[in-house]
């Protein structure tokens, strides 16, 4: 048998989703890729055959939710342990879990089990995990982790590599970046306007790493009075003006639907993700407040940023800034909503023989690693530290690499160069931690 693929790819000259790719590339958009960049499979299945299974633990009630959607109505059998549980394809098994171990980036335990259809048997797991948005015991609304709050630190990640862009060369190249932003102290990665396979979200959920995932950006040719602007001017628009926001294609906005729908299906079973963003920066925006209500009809148990950066329409579990230009003030959200800041920094560091291009993108400029780190570090003390105390709940720092002429990351493009010693933000990282417990 022969599978023959043919890949027509415009990019952003439609109205498909297509991230940070973009024909002219350049600054903060990269250069387009097609083909087939994830890994694809053909599995030889029986004629009842197991086709998906939709995992929800419900923390609070210490019991796990399990479907299973098989090929035709079937008797089915889970096994945990040493327990096994009879239910039918397409019912709701709830099953005990006395006794449970929370899952957190400090302990990511996770339960291994198996369902059996038919001839059909799938090995899988889950996690017992909880995230929410709640007051503190002053009042101030925080994200809390298993019922406590919890401070996210977090990074950038854009999943470009040097030599495959959107593909990465090895399944130890994903498990090093995550290691590695772990080492540094960091507890989460916003993964950013794109989809990674599912092996990657796998490696979190076992090394204990948080995830926002971020819905893959389309529309038409943006304008920069809605997508930059905001940035220094603060204004927020309404997202109902289709043509400002380059929505006006009804068929574009249906199958940005479509997808969204496609990636919390896919990817609801990984613990590690914990908050779903279906706009950033006003890219395509459009009906955020309709697109929160759908992604929380598909999943309860995870928290939505609705528009990351600007354009808030007031509808979402955080409130989210995106600050560069300016130090960082924080502010109470007039809807009582955690406040996260979900980008900042973006400092710039070029290194000669680890660099994409001559050009250089980035938001301040450093010509040494010592003047990069202490600049890195009068950041999180004089804007960070200070706001923790007063309700910020999260912070995402631009950025974990390199990518093609952005140089403002962590790591190079290639991975060869780590530019801040992990020890040291480490003990940024720890400070952040400590503060929210008033021990700083």
């Amino acid at each position: 048998m022969t599978l023959v693929v043919r890949v027509r790819d415009v990019t952003d000259t439609a109205q498909h989703s297509r991230g940070k790719q973009k024909m002219r590339q350049g600054g903060i958009f990269y250069t387009p890729q097609s083909g087939i960049w994830q890994p694809v499979w053909l599995e030889r299945v029986p004629k009842t055959h197991i086709r998906s299974l939709h995992i929800t633990p419900l923390y609070d009630e210490a019991m796990l939710e399990l479907r299973v959607r098989t090929s035709k109505p079937c008797a089915c059998v889970a096994h945990i342990g040493e327990r096994s549980f009879a239910f039918s394809s397409g019912a709701a098994c709830r099953i005990p879990m006395p006794g449970f171990r929370p899952w957190s980036p400090e302990d990511p335990f996770l339960y291994d089990f198996s369902v059996e259809a038919g001839e059909d048997r799938v090995e899988s797991y889950f996690a017992m995990r909880k995230i929410g948005v709640a007051p503190d015991e002053k009042g101030t609304p925080r994200l809390t982790l298993n019922g406590k709050p919890y401070f996210q630190s977090g990074v950038l990640d854009q999943g470009y590599w040097s030599d495959g862009m959107l593909t990465a060369p090895s399944d130890e190249a994903m498990i090093s970046d995550i290691e590695t932003m772990k080492r540094m102290g960091f507890n989460m990665l916003r993964k950013h306007i794109k989809l990674e396979p599912l092996r990657w979200y796998y490696h979190c959920d076992r090394l204990g790493m948080l995830v926002w995932q971020d819905m893959p950006n389309g529309g038409g040719a943006y304008r920069a009075m809605a997508v930059s602007a905001p940035l220094v001017t603060g204004r927020h628009h309404k997202d109902d003006n289709y043509r400002y926001f380059s929505r006006d294609d009804i068929a574009g906005r249906e199958e940005y639907y479509l997808e969204l729908t496609e990636m919390i299906e896919h990817l609801y079973n990984c613990p590690c993700i914990v908050l779903w963003v279906p706009f950033n920066e006003g890219w395509g925006q459009f009906d955020a407040a309709e697109a929160t209500e759908r992604i929380r009809a598909l999943d309860a148990t995870r928290l939505v940023d609705h528009a990351s950066g600007w354009h808030d329409q007031g509808v979402s579990d955080v409130k989210s800034w995106h600050v560069y230009f300016r130090p960082y003030r924080f502010k109470n959200d007039a809807h009582g909503r955690a406040v996260v800041l979900s980008e900042f920094g973006g400092y710039n560091r070029r290194l000669a023989g680890h660099s994409y291009s001559a050009r250089d993108f980035g938001y301040k400029r450093y010509r040494s690693d010592e003047a990069l780190a202490e600049a890195v570090e009068r950041l999180y003390q004089k804007e960070i530290l200070p706001a923790i105390p007063q309700g910020l709940s999260a912070t995402v720092y631009t950025q974990l690499s390199d990518v093609e002429e952005e140089t403002n990351g962590l790591l190079t493009y290639d991975r060869a160069v780590q530019k801040l010693p992990a020890e040291r933000m480490r003990t940024i990282n720890a400070s952040l931690y400590a503060a929210l417990q008033g021990k700083a």
